[in-house]
C-alpha cells in the first residue's frame, strides 16, 4: 500500500470557495466543505461508496481557514481558483509555505487554463451547484477523486541543516572545551540524522563544516517531500536542526496523478474489492483485490498500473460502483449482454493466476473486454503511423469515440507536421524522369482517393458498429422504461401510504400527550382530595387546605398581573416562587395588599425587602415548612403547615424585635458617655 492512499483513507479533504468578500479586500469568508474518511467497519458510520463519507459545512473567515488546516492537517484543500485564497503570487507562496507536511493545496480545474468547475464536476460524475458552498463541495469530491493539479512552490528536494544552537561565545579560560563541546554535539546530531536518512533509504547528499572539536554546520540535500524525511524541525541545547523545502523559481501545476501506458481495467465490487489490468495487447500486467480498501485505495492502485481506456464489468447492467470508476478515469465501458458464467471466466481465465474468485471475475471482464476490441485495436494500429503513439491513437477511438483519421490529425497537429505532407519533400530517385504537370495532379489525386476509401471504409465498420449498438440501447431503454414506470408507480403508491402513516403516527402521538397530561392531572386532583379528606374533623374545624395565590417573580409586573388576574386582598396567602430581585417599592407593593403570610420559592429577599415586610409585620415562610401543591393555575397549602410556620416566623420576629430594641439602647448609652446629643428615640 502506498504512502497516499494511507493518507487519503486517514485524512479529510478540505474543499474551499469564496463566500463573500474579495481576497484582495478586507476580510473575506470562505465556505468550507471537509470530507472526512470513515471507517467502513464501523457500524454507526453513514452509508457512502467511497472513503469521504461524513460531511462539515461551515463559513469561515481566513483566519479560522489557517488554523482548521493547521489543526486537521487535511491530505488536499481543494479550491477552483488557487488566487482565491491569495491577493497574488507572494502571498500564495506564503500560503503554500504555510501548510502543514503532507497537506497539498490542489486547483481542482486545471493548470494555468483552468476549465470551469462545473464542466470538470460533470465530466466526473460530480454533483455541482452555483452557491458557494455546493462549489466547495464539488471541489473537495473531485480532489478525493485525484482529479485536478497540485499548486507548488517548491521543489520535491528538502534541505536538512544540523547547525549549532548557541554562539561560542568571546572567550574565556574555558573557552577551547566549551567550543568543542558544541561542535561535538554538532557532529552527534549530524551522524543521528544521516542514519535516519539511510534507514529510509532516502537519496542524499552531505555537505559539511568542520571545526575544532567536531561540525560547525551540516547540510543534507534530501530527494524526498518535508513529509517523507524522518527529521523535523527541532532546537535542544547546543544544536539546531531546520527543515526547509527548496523553492522554484515560480508557481508550478502539477496532476495529481501521472497515467502512463494505456489498458484495460476490469473490476469487481463487493465486500472485497478486485481489480485486474490488462494491457492492449492481452497481457495480464496486475491483480489486485482487498477487503479493507476503499475507492480511492482501488483507484490509486490504479493509477499506478497505467491509464485506463476501458473499465469492464463481468455482469449485466454495469454496477454503480464500476460505473463511477468509468467516469472517474473517463474511460469507455464494457459489459457482456448477459452475465459471465462462471465456466466460461474460469476457461478464460486458466492461464492467468490469480488469489481469489473476486481477483478471477475481475480478470475475466478484462479479458473478455480485450476479447471484443482485438479487431478494432488492430485496425486501429494499422492505421496508426510509426511516429504516433498507438494507445494514444486506440484511446482516442475508443474512449473518445473519434475516427481514426480525426485522432491521426490531432495528435499530428499536436506534435507538429514535418515538412508539406506527402512524398512531396523526399527526394526522388535521380534516374526517374520527371512528371509532368498532369502526372503529378494525377499521383496525387489517385493517394487522395486511396485515403478517402480506407477512411470510408473505416467509417463503414464504425456505422455497422454503432448500428448494432443503437439497436442494443434501444431494446434497453425500452426495457428500462418499462420498469421505470412501473417503478414509479410502486414509488407512488408507498409515498402515498407512506404520507398516511405519518398523518396517523402524528395524530396517535398528540392524543398520547394528551392522555399523558389529563392523567397527570387526575393524579394530582386525586392527591389533593386525599389530602383535603384525611382527616374529617381537622375539615369541619377549619384546618384543612388553604388557597395560595401564585407570583411568578418578586417584581411589580409580576405583582400586577397576579393582581389583574385573580385579585391580591387582605389575608391572601402568596407564594413567589422566585423570591429574589425586589426593592423597596416592589416590597411595599406586596405589603399593602395586607397578606396573611407569603411563602417564598426559590432564591433569597433581599436586605431592603426583608426590612419592609418585617416593619409591616408581614410573614415570609420558606417553601420547605409550607409545600405548595399547584393544578393548572390553582395552588392549595397545607393550613396546619401554615399556621405552624407563621407561629414559627412570629417567634423568630419577636426575637428580632428584641435584639433591634437592646441594640438601639446601647447605642444611646454609648452615645450618651460619648457626651453626644442624644435624638429623640422611639419608644
Amino acid at each position: 500500500m502506498t504512502t497516499r492512499t494511507i493518507r487519503a483513507r486517514d485524512r479529510p479533504v478540505f474543499g474551499v470557495d469564496v463566500h463573500s468578500g474579495d481576497v484582495r479586500g478586507d476580510s473575506p469568508s470562505y465556505a468550507l466543505v471537509i470530507l472526512d474518511p470513515v471507517d467502513e467497519d464501523d457500524p454507526d458510520a453513514p452509508d457512502a461508496d467511497g472513503p469521504m463519507a461524513r460531511i462539515t459545512r461551515d463559513v469561515v473567515s481566513f483566519r479560522k481557514l489557517c488554523r482548521l488546516i493547521d489543526d486537521r492537517e487535511p491530505l488536499y484543500v481543494a479550491t477552483d481558483n488557487a488566487y482565491e485564497l491569495a491577493a497574488d503570487k507572494g502571498e500564495l507562496v506564503n500560503f503554500l509555505r504555510s501548510l502543514p507536511d503532507g497537506t497539498r493545496l490542489v486547483q481542482v480545474t486545471g493548470a494555468e487554463r483552468p476549465e470551469p468547475l462545473s464542466r470538470v464536476a460533470s465530466r466526473h460524475g460530480i454533483p455541482y451547484g452555483k452557491k458557494p458552498m455546493k462549489e466547495a463541495e464539488a471541489s473537495a469530491r473531485l480532489a478525493a477523486a485525484n482529479v485536478g493539479h497540485e499548486v507548488t512552490a517548491f521543489t520535491d528536494e528538502t534541505t536538512v541543516k544540523v547547525s549549532r544552537g548557541r554562539s561560542t561565545g568571546k572567550g574565556g579560560w574555558s573557552q577551547d572545551r566549551y567550543t568543542r563541546r558544541i561542535h561535538g554535539n554538532v557532529r552527534k546530531r549530524t551522524r543521528q540524522v544521516q542514519s535516519k536518512l539511510k534507514e529510509s533509504n532516502l537519496e542524499f547528499e552531505r555537505d559539511v563544516t568542520e571545526k575544532y572539536g567536531g561540525y560547525a554546520n551540516a547540510t543534507f540535500t534530501v530527494e524526498a517531500r518535508p513529509e517523507d524525511i524522518p527529521v523535523s524541525n527541532s532546537r535542544a541545547g547546543d544544536v539546531r536542526v531546520e527543515v526547509e523545502r527548496e523553492r522554484r523559481d515560480g508557481i508550478e501545476y502539477e496532476p495529481l496523478v501521472k497515467r502512463r501506458d494505456r489498458v484495460i481495467v476490469g473490476i469487481d465490487p463487493g465486500t472485497t474489492t478486485a481489480a485486474a489490468v490488462v494491457g492492449l495487447d492481452g497481457t495480464v500486467h496486475a491483480l489486485y483485490s482487498s477487503r479493507t480498501g476503499d475507492t480511492a485505495e482501488v483507484t490509486e492502485w490504479i493509477v499506478e498500473q497505467g491509464r485506463p481506456i476501458i473499465v469492464a464489468a463481468d455482469v449485466e447492467p454495469m454496477p454503480e460502483t464500476v460505473e463511477k470508476f468509468r467516469r472517474s478515469f473517463d474511460a469507455a465501458g464494457w459489459r457482456p449482454t448477459t452475465d459471465l458464467p462462471v465456466d466460461e471466466k474460469l476457461h478464460r481465465t486458466r492461464e492467468a493466476s490469480y488469489a481469489n474468485d473476486h481477483e478471477r471475475d475481475a480478470l475475466a471482464a478484462a479479458l473478455y473486454a480485450y476479447d471484443d476490441h482485438e479487431d478494432q485495436f488492430e485496425r486501429i494500429a494499422a492505421k496508426t503511423p510509426p511516429r504516433l503513439d498507438r494507445g494514444a491513437v486506440i484511446a482516442g477511438v475508443v474512449a473518445g469515440e473519434s475516427s481514426v483519421e480525426a485522432v491521426i490529425e490531432d495528435l499530428s497537429e499536436d506534435d507538429g507536421d514535418e515538412g508539406d505532407g506527402g512524398g512531396d519533400d523526399a527526394e526522388g530517385d535521380p534516374t526517374e524522369p520527371e512528371r509532368t504537370e498532369e502526372e503529378e495532379t494525377i499521383r496525387r489525386l489517385r493517394e487522395r482517393v486511396d485515403r478517402l476509401e480506407s477512411h470510408a471504409e473505416s467509417l463503414e465498420d464504425d456505422l455497422d458498429e454503432r448500428d448494432d449498438r443503437i439497436a442494443e440501447l434501444e431494446g434497453e431503454l425500452e426495457e428500462a422504461k418499462r420498469e421505470e414506470r412501473i417503478e414509479a408507480r410502486t414509488r407512488r403508491a408507498v409515498s402515498r401510504l407512506e404520507r398516511e402513516t405519518d398523518r396517523l403516527e402524528r395524530e396517535r402521538d398528540e392524543a398520547q400527550e394528551r392522555v399523558e397530561d389529563l392523567e397527570r392531572k387526575v393524579e394530582t386532583l386525586k392527591e389533593l382530595w386525599r389530602l383535603d379528606h384525611s382527616n374529617f374533623g381537622d375539615v369541619a374545624e377549619g384546618r384543612g387546605l388553604v388557597s395560595v395565590k401564585v407570583v411568578e417573580q418578586f417584581t411589580l409586573d409580576a405583582l400586577d398581573a397576579a393582581d389583574e388576574a385573580y385579585g391580591l386582598v387582605a389575608g391572601d396567602v402568596v407564594f413567589l416562587r422566585d423570591a429574589s430581585g425586589a426593592g423597596r417599592r416592589t416590597a411595599e407593593r406586596l405589603a399593602e395588599a395586607d397578606p396573611r403570610a407569603v411563602i417564598r420559592g426559590e432564591g433569597n429577599l433581599s436586605d431592603v425587602a426583608d426590612a419592609v415586610l418585617f416593619e409591616r409585620s408581614v410573614p415570609v415562610v420558606p417553601a420547605d415548612a409550607v409545600p405548595v401543591r399547584e393544578v393548572d393555575e390553582l395552588a392549595v397549602a397545607g393550613e396546619e403547615d401554615l399556621a405552624a410556620a407563621v407561629d414559627d416566623w412570629e417567634e423568630r420576629a419577636e426575637e428580632r424585635r428584641r435584639d433591634e430594641k437592646a441594640e438601639r439602647i446601647d447605642r444611646i448609652i454609648s452615645e450618651h458617655r460619648a457626651g453626644r446629643t442624644l435624638p429623640e428615640t422611639e419608644e
